[in-house]
Order: C-alpha cells, then structure tokens, then sequence
C-alpha cells in the first residue's frame, strides 16, 4: 500500500477548506486538499453563484470574524473584473432589535443607517416594509462559485495541491502525526484540518462534537417584474405564526432574486438527500405579499444542505493535531477568509483559541 506525506492536510474542499488552505498556502505552508466529490459539485453547501454577505450581528465574536472575513476578501481582490464582494447594501427589518444592531455595527466603524419604512419602499420598490429599516452599505453578496474557483487558483499558484475525487476513508491521531487513509493507499500529515460539512460527525467521531443536524434547505429564485428596480440583499424578520422562519435573500444576476426560510428543511441522510423542494407554497405567498417587484409563480428552487448546531454557533477549535471547522448553520459562507484565518492560526499554534462560543465542548 502506497504512503504519501505532506505538511499539513486539509479535508474538504468546500469554502471552509479552501479559504483555510489559501491562508495556510500564505504563510508558507505547503498544504494538500482532499475532497471526495468532483470540482464544481453540488453535494454540499458552497454550490451556487452567490450567497449573502449579511453584516447585521450583534455578538463580539462574529463581528469580530466578519472584519477578518472582509480583509481576507478584499486581498483575494478583483475576479474577471469584478470583486469577490458585490457591496450593493443590506436591508434589515421586522422583530428583530434595529437599534442593537445599528449601534453594534455604528461601532465597529460599519456603516448603518436607520430608515423609515416609506423611504425605504421608495429606495426599493420592489418590496415592502411595515416599520423601520435598518441600511447598510458596507454588505451585499459574496460570488460564491467565483470564490471557490479564485482559492483553488491561489492554493495551486503558492504551490498547494488541490485534489477532486479523493474520499478520505479515516483519520487517526499518531505519535508521529495524522494517518489518513485514502482508496490507494494513505497519507501522512503532520496536522490536519477536516472541513467537511454534513459529514463531520461521521469523519471524526473521536471528538467530542456537538449535535450537528442536517437539513435540506430549498430557497428559490424568483422573476422580477422590472430589470429597472433595485435590488438589496435582505433579512426580514417574519410574525412566526404567519410563515415558518426568517427570510432572507439576495439579487443573484442572471438567475433572479433569491428568496428563502433561514434553517426550515427537513432533516436529511447527505449521503441519500432526496433533493426534494419544502415550503414551497409559503414561499411563493411571502414573494406574494411583500415582495411586489417579483412574479411569485417563477420560483426555481434551489437545494443545499445546513449543517446546525442546536445555538447556531459555528466550531472552530482544536484537539491534538485534529482542528476542525463545523456547524456553519446556514449563516457561515461570507466568514470564509476569517473562519480559514483562524483554522490556520489553531493548526500552526496549538496554543491558539477560537472566541469561547466556538469552542468545542
């Protein structure tokens, strides 16, 4: 049986695992990716053109790591003459606490600004708000398939090896290392980093993980009406009694507006998703009534997975020469450069912390 070995290897090669090893590849490492689907699949969470890049936190720790995530994104600079981030602004509103949020952002140096809900329909037509709107400038979308694409250039040009259609079929701790066993053999890495999504707890059952559920998330794009009225990306924050969950969504070029529940789907095997579309019909009658810019009939549903601890708080931490990145709850893909900075940081420092509420138990 044949045996490689490399420095340091990641698992995954999802945005997790690629933001990780681009920033590993930074400074200095020579780092492998293993990534059992193909590029450019769609069996996991970082699918699709665009995702949104929601800056309306309130806890230290995320508005901590989304300024790490905004340095990391801005480095990886212009893609095809574009940035990485289409800064086109965020719109929040509903029950959620406004105010909180507008201070928290106010002083961080973020941009935010309160509106009334009649200035925020004239800005964008296209919906309609039923009280005050909080505005900021400094959110929009992240290009997510242009994103993956742009880590695995830079992880190759710093001299990182990417690899498509490489299951790893178990990781052991070693008093030399990491022992990874591959279909051909196995490698050897002195650390490694495992960013695999929904299959995390079965990856890596020597841990001490929290729960981590699964589910089937069916967001849609819908037809706008006018290709003249704008477009923000959007959290609104629903009667729970009038339709299952927050909404959120974004303007997706090409494709529509984006409109989904935040964390509704069914709780689902990744290995045997039934690919099948939920809410649906309360979907279209949101899109109905409070967003007249669209055709609510035009939905095409899109399906990813959610990965979710119980609190919605991701896991970033260490055990050994084991570090793990999980449980992203459907809010993680715009913390990518700032969740591969601190990866990077606990495999390089074994002294390194995530904040607390990242921390495995």
């Amino acid at each position: 049986m044949k045996t490689d070995a490399a420095e340091i290897v990641v698992v995954g090669g999802g945005i997790m695992g690629l933001a990780t090893a681009w920033e590993l590849t930074r400074r200095g490492h020579r780092t492998v990716v293993l990534e059992r689907f193909a590029r450019g699949h769609r069996e996991g969470a970082s699918h699709g053109a665009t995702r949104n890049f929601n800056n309306a936190y309130v806890d230290d720790h995320y508005l901590d790591l989304l300024q790490r995530s905004r340095e990391g994104w801005e480095a990886l600079g212009e893609v095809d003459g574009e940035p990485l981030l289409r800064l086109h602004g965020l719109v929040t509103h509903g029950s959620a606490d406004l105010v909180a949020i507008e201070r928290r952002l106010t002083e961080r140096g973020i941009h935010a600004e309160m509106l009334s809900g009649t200035e925020a329909a004239t800005r964008w037509p296209g919906m309609r708000f039923d009280g005050d709107v909080l505005f900021s400038r400094d959110a929009g979308v992240a290009r997510a398939s242009a994103a993956l694409e742009e880590l695995e250039r830079r992880i190759a040009g710093a001299g990182g090896d990417v690899r498509w259609e490489t299951p790893v079929l178990g990781i052991e701790e070693t008093d030399a290392g990491v022992s990874l066993q591959l279909a051909g053999g196995s490698l050897h890495a002195d650390a490694v980093v495992v960013t695999v999504g929904a299959w995390t707890s079965r990856m890596l059952p020597m841990l001490p993980m929290p729960r981590l559920e699964v589910t089937e998330e069916t967001p849609a794009h819908f037809t706008p009406l006018s290709a003249a009225v704008p477009w923000p990306s959007f959290n609104h924050y629903v009667d729970p009694a009038a339709y299952p969950a927050t909404v959120y969504g974004m303007p997706t070029p090409g494709e529509g507006v984006k409109v989904g529940f935040h964390r509704v789907g069914d709780e689902v095997d990744p290995d045997a998703r039934p690919h099948r579309t939920t809410h649906a019909e309360a979907l279209a009658e949101y899109v109905r009534e409070w967003m007249p810019g669209l055709d609510p009939a035009s939905a095409v549903p899109i399906s990813c997975t959610y990965t979710s601890t119980d609190d919605g708080d991701f896991v970033l931490d260490r055990r050994g020469r084991i570090v793990v990145g999980a449980g992203f709850s459907g809010h993680g893909f715009k913390f990518a450069p700032g969740v591969g900075a601190v990866l990077a940081d606990l495999v390089l420092d074994p002294a390194a912390r995530a904040a607390e509420p990242l921390r495995l138990p």
